[in-house]
């Protein structure tokens, strides 16, 4: 039986939590199989702490962004309510970042495009379904001096791609009990989950390259 301190336990057990579909109690009989003790409790307190300190260290490495953007909410179900989930993505589909709110309104949609401002600058191009309240925050952000050069698509079809991305998140959706769980354990499975869609891309990026060496 291994002790609380030993971090290879603690990443393994986040990381289960975090990528896969598997409750607490899962992944203690898991590390039990494989002769680590550890109560489901414990788990969930290593996933409610280091999944804030996984997303901090994520969103300081990623500032870069593809010229476009899609925006978009999903639902996402807090102790009976519904909540909303704020979630951008670049024209590669790499994920830019991610806000959990009370409310669908202007000023949510207002901060988030101003977070995102704030780390990315400015692309060319926003795509966002046709709710009001991201209109009227878009148009609020120009008349600040924010997103100037950048156009507003409302295209449905156009958002596509982050319809489809919501999927995973949204297959997801446990029973959180607050506001404040929900938040961390949303930030670690998107951390996680944007990681994995980096070194995919960067797979797929350098699986290109060897191949046009070889042909040419």
């Amino acid at each position: 039986m291994c002790t609380l301190g030993q971090k290879d336990v603690i990443i393994v057990a986040v990381g289960y939590y975090l990528r896969y579909n598997l409750s607490y109690r899962e992944i203690q009989e898991l590390l039990y199989d494989r002769g680590v003790g550890v109560c489901h409790t414990t788990i969930y307190r290593w996933v409610q702490e280091y999944s804030k300190i996984l997303y901090h260290l994520w969103k300081k490495k990623n500032r870069q962004s593809f010229y476009s953007w899609k925006m978009d909410e999903t639902y996402i179900k807090i102790k009976g309510k519904w909540h909303y989930l704020y979630r951008a993505i670049d024209a590669d589909g790499l994920t830019l970042d991610i806000w959990l709110r009370k409310k669908r309104d202007t000023q949510a949609a207002y901060a988030f495009l101003k977070r995102l401002h704030k780390q990315f600058g400015e692309p060319r191009v926003i795509v966002t379904d046709k709710a009001p309240s991201i209109g009227s925050a878009f148009k609020k952000l120009q008349h600040n001096g924010l997103y100037v050069k950048t156009e507003h698509r409302t295209v449905k079809y156009l958002n596509n791609l982050i319809e489809q991305d919501h999927r995973p998140i949204k297959r997801r959706n446990k029973f959180y009990r607050s506001l404040r769980t929900a938040s961390s354990t949303i930030k670690g499975m998107e951390t996680i989950r944007g990681i994995y869609k980096k070194t995919e891309e960067m797979e797929r990026s350098s699986d290109f390259r060897c191949r046009l060496k070889l042909r040419y």
